[in-house]
């Protein structure tokens, strides 16, 4: 016989004697049953807070990335006051178009005024822009290439004045046409569209801009584009200030990445707890079967056999209490979901949460065997003459 097949020999009987050890370990903890469930109650108690605190804190950080939004692809330039530049020029918004390359550079003068229409009236910060399209979405109208003439009315303002694309409204004293209301933002920025109205250039007459927005496709393409901002514009001297949101996006990730590993650290200490239940039931286990223990070791039961059939013991006790704990959280999960309708389901079942299904299940098994192997390992050294005289 060639020495692989002697190895896939020993392999093959070394599983086949896991099957009578699993046998006779159930058949143990069935004489038992008071203390077995309570362990294995131990060990589910502990893989449901596992798995439920961690889908939990997973959930909430889905669910803030989706509020979010697409908050982290806009950059937001400023001059800078503490350098002494009051605004941004054509030759600093060229300056950063340059260096950005592919993403969209929307400079923005700035002001601010009362809007009002029929009795109504509010105050407003008041956008001059010329292409309004590249940052912005129309829910009324449409957002022209070129912004020539009419008022771009923010969703927050359109709402306060009840208007809509097509109506008029007075901006500092003017009558003004509403050619588009800008879709409702989800994202937070300094240049708040809801609460603002956007107009041409020409209704202005400073002499450069107050900021500039460059928009990206991703967060990544943001971070890059501020980089060469910083490396471009900013070379010789700090012109301009930058506000990365994507900045703020990944300062918020990193709070819920925290909140989720304290939430799965409070489960952990749970399946801490119930493994040194099962430890404390393997050692009287192994305690009150003393002489038989040593009955087996006489009549030429191997040490490997024991050692066997006491880790199957604990496996089987990690394994069962493993089981109705993820059980359970799915469970919990779902009823938490038909009971609270806030709840997304969506962000539920994605696909990320199944991990800390698994992590639970495997740590529960792995607690139960962890914690048997000593009572196992010291039961199946002990001298048979010992065990019997016992």
């Amino acid at each position: 016989m060639s020495e692989s097949d002697r190895a896939t020999t020993g392999a093959a009987g070394w599983l086949r004697g896991w099957g009578p050890a699993v046998s006779l370990a159930s058949r143990n903890l069935r004489r038992n049953r008071v203390r077995t469930v309570l362990a294995v109650l131990g060990v589910c108690i502990g893989v449901l807070a596992v798995a439920a605190l961690g889908i939990f804190g997973n959930v909430l950080a889905l669910g803030a990335d989706d509020a979010i939004g697409d908050i982290g692809t806009q950059v937001v330039i400023s001059p800078n006051a503490d350098a002494g530049v009051e605004s941004l020029s054509n030759a600093d918004v060229a300056s950063i178009r340059r260096a950005v390359g592919e993403p969209a550079v929307v400079p923005l003068y700035s002001d601010s005024a009362t809007v009002a229409r029929q009795g109504d009236q509010t105050f407003a910060t008041v956008y001059g822009v010329e292409e309004p399209a590249l940052a912005y979405e129309a829910a009324e109208g449409r957002l022209p290439e070129r912004h020539r003439q009419g008022a771009i009315l923010g969703a927050g303002i359109a709402e306060d004045l009840d208007a809509g694309a097509g109506d008029t409204v007075e901006i500092a004293g003017s009558q003004v046409r509403v050619i588009a209301v800008l879709v409702e933002s989800q994202t937070f920025s300094p240049v708040a569209p809801d609460d603002a109205v956007f107009l041409p250039e020409s209704a202005f007459s400073a002499d450069g801009y107050a900021q500039a927005l460059v928009v990206s496709d991703s967060g990544a393409e943001a971070r890059v584009a501020a980089d060469a901002i910083r490396e471009e514009v900013n070379a010789r001297e700090e012109r301009v200030d930058l506000f990365e949101l994507a900045a703020l996006v990944d300062e918020i990730n990193e709070f819920f990445n925290l909140l989720s590993t304290f939430l799965l650290g409070l489960g952990a200490i749970s399946l801490v707890v119930a493994g040194v239940s099962i430890l404390n039931v393997m050692l009287m286990s192994t305690v009150e079967r003393r002489q038989e223990i040593g009955v087996m070791r006489a009549v030429g039961v191997a040490r490997r056999d024991v050692l066997r059939v006491l880790l199957a013991e604990a496996g089987l006790i990690g394994a069962a209490g493993a089981a109705a704990g993820t059980l359970l959280t799915v469970l919990l999960v779902a009823g938490l979901v038909v009971a609270t309708p806030a709840v997304d389901a969506a962000l539920v079942l994605d696909r990320t949460n199944a991990y800390y299904l698994l992590l639970a299940l495997v740590f529960g098994v792995g607690v139960g065997i962890v914690s048997g192997a000593y009572p196992a390992w010291k039961a199946a050294n002990e001298r048979p003459v010992e065990a019997l005289r016992s």
